[in-house]
């Protein structure tokens, strides 16, 4: 497990093993997000074994994978809903931290400066350059709801 800090209270890592949850819970996490689908990886490291896991140790887990080009905005807000209602760090996992950090900068868009969120993600070596415009395209629709009349219930 090498938890990488994207912001103080969002982390994270290339593929978890089944040893590393007690030690995420340890370090301080109270969510434990997948990012990574179950066909990618063994019998042995799939959701639902680290799920039990993560379960016995008290953890929020969230199963959110992210198959290369089947990006979604359900994707997207449920890895938002994940740092909204976690009450407190959360750890996120796929292959190698990229679509972790990606779904996070997407999810945030509109919460901090665009260029904050892609230099968070390089201090690790995660590109997010060539997100910028989707980030941004997010950013403005967020900005455009807030700024929406409400209408009466």
């Amino acid at each position: 497990m090498e938890p990488r800090h994207i912001t103080e209270n969002y982390a994270v890592s290339p593929q978890i093993h089944p040893e590393d949850v007690a030690r995420i819970r340890e370090a301080g996490f109270v969510a434990l997000v997948c990012n990574r689908p179950d066909a990618e990886v063994p019998h042995t490291h799939r959701a639902d074994t680290i799920r039990a896991l993560a379960d016995a140790e008290g953890l929020v887990f969230i199963a959110n994978p992210l198959t290369p080009g089947q990006l979604t905005m359900e994707i997207i807000e449920t890895q938002g809903r994940a740092l909204q209602d976690a009450p407190g760090k959360v750890f996120a996992y796929c292959a190698s931290g990229n679509r972790s950090s990606i779904l996070w900068a997407l999810s945030q868009a509109g919460k901090m400066p665009t260029e904050e969120m892609i230099a968070a993600a390089a201090r690790w070596g995660y590109d997010l350059e060539k997100w910028r415009d989707h980030i941004e395209s997010l950013a403005a629709r967020v900005q455009d709801e807030d700024q929406a009349p409400r209408q009466p219930r």
